[in-house]
């Protein structure tokens, strides 16, 4: 019950604190508006997924990019992930989709599955040093596929400090990330709470010497879980490494 009497009187001063409701259908349209704004000022939003909050910048912004991984306390070396808001656009982000990877889209998207593979060379951006490749998600949950829709790619975070747990709420991240961040969108908590599972495709696009395609790499467990993946992927999923197993 405390909960709520915190969260209602958080809500009553959402006008000064940039905090929408997207619950309330006035608020959402008018959270949706001001997150749609500050995307093109190059500012932060956090955004509600079926996973955990996102922070989220325009993923064609070097600068916004920046400021993103500056508010989280990142380096470079760990480059956020985009999301996208419909199956489709992934293929214009990447060289190459194989067939497994459309497998995978098949089984889990909209949902907890980041997938890696090698970036098209030409796309003009800058998410750190990814070496070559991005990390691309498409979320479950309306306000972000609507936002998506609206913004098209976004580099999205989980919504925390670096370290810290990530924020299952919109309350939970402004505590964290402050005025860092122009517009948050509150949605409740988080469906599951539960980050997304990530795993290297990489290696079925950029082949060995021999010629042949690797197997798919498990990078984080998470939403997804291992057999899950392998009842889709079956012997490309990479097996789980004997030290690991051992611990």
């Amino acid at each position: 019950m405390t909960v709520v009497r915190d969260q209602s009187a958080t809500y009553n001063r959402m006008v000064m604190s940039s905090i929408f409701d997207c619950t309330d259908e006035a608020q959402l349209l008018a959270g949706m508006r001001h997150a749609r704004q500050a995307i093109g000022r190059g500012e932060l939003i956090v955004l509600p997924t079926d996973t955990v909050y996102g922070v989220g910048a325009d993923a064609f912004s070097p600068k916004a990019v920046q400021r993103l991984l500056d508010a989280k306390g990142r380096g470079r070396d760990q480059p956020p992930p985009v999301l996208i808001g419909t199956k489709e656009t992934l293929e214009a982000l990447v060289e190459e989709v194989p067939q497994p990877v459309r497998d995978l889209v098949e089984a889990f998207w909209p949902g907890g599955l980041t997938i890696v593979l090698p970036a098209r060379p030409s796309l003009a951006w800058d998410l750190g040093e990814t070496l070559g490749t991005v990390a691309v998600r498409m979320p479950e949950g309306r306000v972000a596929l609507e936002l998506l829709a609206e913004t098209g790619p976004l580099a999205v975070s989980s919504a925390n400090l670096t370290g810290r747990a990530a924020a299952i709420s919109a309350f939970d991240a402004e505590r964290m990330l402050g005025d860092s961040v122009a517009v948050y969108l509150a949605d409740g908590l988080s469906k599951n709470g539960i980050a997304s599972t990530i795993v290297d495709a990489t290696s079925l696009v950029r082949r060995g010497p021999d010629g042949e395609s690797g197997r798919v790499r498990v990078l984080r467990e998470g939403a997804i879980t291992r057999d899950q993946l392998h009842e889709v992927l079956g012997d490309l999923l990479e097996p789980v490494p004997a030290a690991d197993e051992a611990s």
